[in-house]
């Protein structure tokens, strides 16, 4: 097989891969937002590392692979989670008070929140192209958001930071992978994130059951949370970030739609101006030799 060949059919693969991932992220964002009226982010994290960890144990316990999950770094693993569990419970309630299309546009500022990160945190070196993709990755951000610094609306502000845990959360995942598998990563990052919603839940003293018909939608959320974490590191390590991050921003559009047939969200023009500034500032950060770490999702 040609490198050519071998190149089209990794992009087929990863884009395949992609189509799951962009359905999966489309999916817990609806349905995040279908319980949010009766559930808090607390609430709906609960039940979904609660679900996330009893799909990862039983695949493990059916395949074989339970000492995947033997305990390794674990403090590595908490320092992982907490800024995991943040960020993904800013990331609940952004979708609770902002259009579906803000929030995966903001989202999507995480690479660069890596490039700027990676100095402190990795010892990376920062490069003048890291400093204009930052620029204009910023650029797109004030686009998309558009805000009110007198009176910042605290969606705006969940979205935001959200995406910087997520970049954390991407390059203390990057550390973890050296030396251990995707799927002992996601059995801890569930298992740690179950306790930790637990606790904030038993402070608050109240944890309401799912109706009937809200129990589907739970389940969508612990599914669609697993497969898409899935999908996106198949699709990844089917082909380089330099394709993937490009197939990744078609989630924009998908999401748009699916708020404006769903949740009669208008279709604001400026998102999309401002997200393809954030992907140009996305792409211009890559190399051949990219490894994903920029790509992070709830």
């Amino acid at each position: 097989m040609t490198a050519s060949v071998a190149r089209r059919n990794g992009t087929a693969i990863a884009a395949a891969w992609m189509a799951g991932a962009i359905v999966s992220f489309s999916t817990l964002a609806v349905a995040g937002r279908q319980v949010s009226s009766d559930f808090d982010t607390f609430e709906i994290m609960l039940y979904r590392s609660g679900l996330g960890a009893v799909i990862v144990t039983a695949l493990l316990a059916l395949a074989g692979r339970l000492g995947e999950a033997r305990p390794r770094t674990l403090p590595v693993h908490a320092l992982r989670n907490v800024v995991h569990f943040a960020g993904q419970n800013l990331w609940f309630y952004a979708l609770t008070v902002l259009p579906l299309a803000q929030v995966f546009a903001l989202e999507f500022t995480t690479p660069l929140w890596v490039i700027l990160l990676a100095p402190l945190m990795l010892g990376e070196a920062l490069t003048v192209r890291g400093v204009v993709a930052g620029l204009i990755g910023f650029a797109g951000v004030l686009i998309v958001a558009r805000p009110d610094f007198g009176d910042l609306h605290p969606g705006i502000v969940a979205a935001a930071l959200c995406a910087v845990c997520f970049a954390v959360t991407s390059m203390i995942t990057k550390r973890l992978t050296r030396s251990q598998p995707v799927t002992g990563i996601l059995f801890w990052l569930n298992l740690m994130q179950f306790i930790l919603a637990l606790v904030a839940v038993h402070w608050r003293g109240d944890l309401p059951l799912p109706s009937p018909a809200q129990v589907p939608w739970f389940l969508l959320i612990g599914v669609t949370g697993l497969s898409a974490h899935w999908c996106l590191t198949s699709a990844l390590n089917a082909a380089p970030a330099s394709i993937v991050m490009p197939l990744d921003f078609v989630r924009l559009p998908v999401i748009a739609v699916v708020g404006w047939l769903v949740y009669d969200e208008v279709l604001d023009p400026l998102v999309f101006v401002g997200a393809a500034l954030i992907l140009g500032g996305n792409l211009l950060t890559l190399r051949p030799k990219d490894n994903g770490l920029g790509t992070n999702s709830p």
